[in-house]
């Protein structure tokens, strides 16, 4: 078991991730699926759970909020890497037109 109590195993097709301590133990599947051809396969299980809990937060519904309080998790999306190069690059370009 990894430090973190968390273990992430990828095979042919299926990343599993065991989640386990003292108190719980547990094993999520990722495999592809039609939301998750857009990445490469080794992509696949950050592409997949990312979605996944943008889209669950996204639906704004009480019941789960207060479940992913009631854990301590919490989601926010983060800009994509592209994203930040395109407003540096705008920030650079304004600074240097000052």
């Amino acid at each position: 078991m990894a430090e973190t109590g968390i273990t992430v195993k990828s095979g042919e097709g299926m990343t599993r991730v065991q989640v386990t301590c003292g108190h719980q133990s547990g094993l999520i599947y990722v495999v592809p699926a039609s939301r998750s051809w857009v990445c490469s396969e080794a992509l696949i299980p950050a592409h997949a759970l990312a979605g996944f809990f943008r889209e669950l937060v996204a639906l704004k519904l009480g019941p789960v909020a207060e479940l992913m309080q009631d854990w301590g998790i919490y989601y926010r999306q983060l800009p994509l890497a592209a994203d930040e190069n395109s407003e540096e690059s705008i920030e650079s370009t304004d600074a240097s037109n000052s």
